[in-house]
């Protein structure tokens, strides 16, 4: 195991967040690509969760926690710096590396924001109480989000898709994990 990661298990509630590009400075900071525009989720846990890169060199096996000192913003990337790794050799052994924080140390959403890992699998039904489908995913279009949901039809997995906008969506409510829009069967 490297110098500074800890063997663990990981969290039920896992979410990967980002990855590891490479070392940043001499210092054993290292560059973080996160996932999300807003890398709140980096900042706020202060343990992260690593699974060896995929492809490419392993310098680890299984699941490592490893405690962050600190996380912040640069240029188009988050840099960190752990505990226990305090040299460039150190951080670049990192490289590749999957990072996952646990869904309980994410920061709270404000009101009618949702993360959308908390939205994928929530049923969706318009105002008529018809079934529109479930959300698979969410694509950033640039001015706007959309739900991807997936539907039955004829026995066959179809796709529709809803802008995650308040003129479309009337409530999200995650505890019935539902979703009410204005939209119809055939839009």
């Amino acid at each position: 195991m490297i110098a500074g990661l800890e063997t663990a298990e990981l969290p039920a509630d896992a979410i990967e967040v980002g990855r590891i590009a490479d070392a940043w400075g001499v210092k054993g900071w290292f560059k973080v690509i996160s996932f999300s525009a807003r890398p709140e989720a980096l900042f706020s846990s202060k343990r992260w969760f690593l699974l060896p890169t995929e492809r490419g060199v392993k310098t680890f096996d299984g699941v490592a926690r490893i405690a962050i000192k600190e996380a912040k913003e640069h240029s188009d990337t988050v840099v960190a710096c752990a505990h226990d790794v305090v040299d460039r050799n150190a951080a670049e052994a990192l490289r590749g590396s999957r990072v996952f924080v646990s869904r309980s140390s994410f920061p709270t959403a404000s009101p009618d924001e949702y993360y959308w890992v908390d939205l994928i699998g929530l049923e969706v039904v318009n105002r008529a109480g018809e079934a529109m489908g479930t959300v698979r995913e969410l694509l950033s279009t640039g001015p706007q989000t959309v739900l991807v949901l997936d539907y039955l039809q004829d026995g066959k997995v179809q796709e529709r898709m809803i802008p995650f906008v308040s003129a479309f969506i009337d409530d999200v409510d995650l505890k019935a994990r539902r979703i009410s829009v204005d939209w119809q069967l055939d839009y």
